[in-house]
């Protein structure tokens, strides 16, 4: 390749495999610069906000929740808290407590599958974990254990992996027994076992040499890792309830995608969400051992290399597996399983950690608790600009690279944020333009 090849070329890749959804990155190279470069996503409008106005509230979870095939939990929990919100709805302790239960199986099933089948073979040079599992076949099984385990702990509580049914506003239809949570201890156990050997293979990888200086923003709470409540908070001074989020962050369409965009209001610059984010913010809310790990994996109380995300999105599912054994050691089946709710006119507000990041949701309810207006912010749609940003530092890094090797790095660099492009639109055809 010549140099004049280098300096000014075209770069094309017609679908990004390993990511959920659709969607194409422009990049025009002029004179050995990055001139211009676009994220797009065309995923279709799927027009959730839409559709559920007129409807009732209760409707809101389960509608919610098809968003997301991978993380429904994160919309379910998230419509039910905004309503709960409105309505002025008191959930019991014993209630949020296995809802967090539901939440750390929907962490370590979603965890598991990207790092191991969607992540993982960008480093390791394979096309996908088919190719993958030839070489590392216990990698690969230990995986699957590992997500089979998160998937039952939803199936236990929610009644089915997928979209679970026994969820409601206000908590649940019927609470699992005793005998039924405390089983799954054994199986959490060796779970856990399994992921603490997935943070070590993982931190063994070769990452590539990039670091930003990040605006994180996460949920946090003194007492735990936050996932199910929390303040919003940043590492610039943010500080925020829930309920203030639209006076901080918005959004805005941009022509060349079908998913608006998040900003923080006044900022110069992206935001960052997920697991990069919350480590930050909530390292000291690890356990001690997930801080060891942390420690043996070579990673800082902060960590700027997004490449790096999959070590600690491994980390957090040792989190949330100590946490599902400790909220098993301790269940007390909540009677009744859901809280009274009484509906009313109001405007309620939820926020939960899905495992992307911060996923918001307002909602506007009339006398009869039926839907006037709905906002639903996925975290994809405002990881958006941020991830541009890496893109353009990843590409201006690595512009001797050939072609083929660039246009991996491109995707890899995507992955790290393990986008779901389906969420976002309320990948990847690439074009690199060498001119």
């Amino acid at each position: 390749m010549t140099m004049s090849d280098i300096r000014n070329r075209t770069i094309r890749v017609n679908a990004l495999a390993r990511v959920e959804g659709e969607g194409a990155l422009h990049v025009r190279i002029k004179a050995g610069k990055v001139e211009d470069l676009s994220f797009r996503i065309f995923e279709p409008p799927r027009f959730f906000e839409a559709l559920l106005r007129g409807r009732p509230y209760s409707d809101a979870p389960d509608i919610t929740s098809r968003i997301c095939g991978i993380c429904p939990i994160a919309y379910i929990l998230g419509a039910s808290q905004a309503m709960e919100n409105a309505f002025g709805t008191v959930v019991d302790e014993s209630i949020r407590k296995l809802r967090r239960l539901i939440y750390c199986g929907e962490w370590a099933q979603s965890h598991t599958l990207h790092t191991s089948m969607l992540h993982a073979p960008d480093f390791l040079g394979y096309a996908d974990a088919f190719a993958m599992a030839v070489d590392h076949p216990s990698v690969v099984a230990t995986a699957l254990q590992v997500k089979k385990v998160g998937n039952l702990l939803m199936e236990t509580i929610g009644g089915r992996a997928v979209h679970p049914v026994n969820t409601r506003v206000g908590g649940f239809y019927k609470a699992p027994s005793t005998a039924e949570i405390r089983a799954l201890a054994g199986p959490l156990q060796d779970a856990l076992d399994g992921a603490i050997d997935s943070v070590r293979f993982y931190s063994r990888f070769t990452f590539p040499q990039y670091e930003d200086d990040y605006v994180f923003v996460a949920l946090h709470h003194p007492a735990e890792y936050a996932i199910d409540r929390g303040r919003i908070v940043s590492n610039t001074g943010l500080d925020i309830d829930v309920a203030d989020f639209e006076r901080h962050f918005s959004e805005e369409h941009v022509a060349r995608s079908t998913a608006l965009q998040g900003v923080m209001k006044g900022a110069s610059r992206p935001y960052l969400l997920g697991p990069l984010a919350r480590y930050a913010l909530n390292y000291e809310q690890l356990s001690p051992l997930v801080k060891s790990l942390a420690q043996e994996a070579g990673l800082e109380t902060v960590v700027r290399n997004p490449f790096k995300s999959i070590v600690v999105r491994a980390l957090e599912v040792v989190q949330v597996f100590e946490e599902a054994l400790a909220l098993i050691g301790g269940y007390v089946e909540p009677h009744p399983p859901a809280a009274n709710v009484v509906p009313r006119v109001g405007r309620g507000f939820g926020v939960t950690e899905a495992p992307r990041g911060l996923c918001y949701h307002r909602y506007d309810l009339d006398d009869e608790g039926r839907i006037l207006a709905a906002t639903i912010v996925p975290p994809t749609s405002q990881n958006q600009k941020q991830i541009e940003r890496d893109l353009f530092g990843v590409v201006s890094a690595n512009l001797t690279l050939p072609d083929d090797e660039l246009r991996w790095r491109c995707e890899q660099t995507i992955r790290n944020y393990d986008p779901c492009i389906s969420c976002a639109t309320h990948c990847l055809r690439m074009t690199v333009v060498r001119e």
